[in-house]
């Protein structure tokens, strides 16, 4: 059989992936910086309000993991302020035990916690939970609308949900049109 010859002008072929989700491109780099601060799971720094809980999570941040020399577990560090630094330290072994659900292992044998004024360094400066955005009135007209929309429904749950949709479209149309 012959062989088709090269055509000498043709652009190498590309693989067809399609879009990739941001996460996949940076978890190496997000791991790597993990890795550096002792976390061997970058799942705790990411998802720290599912670990620890909304209520813990908006009082501390983890700062560090430390393992000991020849010791067995390691010591993670909290960083919190000062007023509620009791408060949180009555509800370390439980944080604990959560930690550890994350790793899968008995990881973390001690909780060490960092006080720092809201002045202090720069990690202290920052606010430990972001602050709530108050949200607009919606409009009564696109109330009725949504009113009238959830009626068709017998289910209470989903005429909720979908009351809370067309709240949510018209709010949205609302937006594009004062930006155009």
């Amino acid at each position: 059989m012959a062989q088709r010859p090269a055509r000498p002008n043709t652009p190498p072929r590309r693989r067809k992936r399609g879009f990739e989700a941001a996460s996949s491109l940076l978890a190496d780099r997000v791991r790597k910086a993990a890795e550096g601060r002792g976390f061997a799971i970058s799942r705790l720094l990411t998802h720290w309000p599912e670990i620890a809980g909304d209520r813990l999570a908006a009082m501390t941040r983890p700062v560090r993991i430390s393992h000991s020399r020849g010791g067995f577990g390691a010591t993670l560090t909290l960083l919190t302020t000062g007023p509620v630094a009791p408060m949180v330290e009555m509800q370390v072994p439980q944080l604990r035990d959560r930690v550890n659900a994350c790793y899968g292992y008995n990881a973390i044998q001690k909780i060490v916690l960092t006080q720092t004024d809201a002045s202090g360094f720069a990690e202290g400066q920052a606010r430990f939970a972001p602050a709530p955005r108050p949200e607009p009135a919606p409009d009564p007209q696109a109330q009725s609308r949504a009113q009238d929309v959830a009626a068709q429904f017998d289910d209470p749950a989903l005429a909720e949900a979908m009351a809370r949709l067309a709240l949510n479209l018209s709010s949205r149309r609302n937006r594009k049109d004062i930006s155009c």
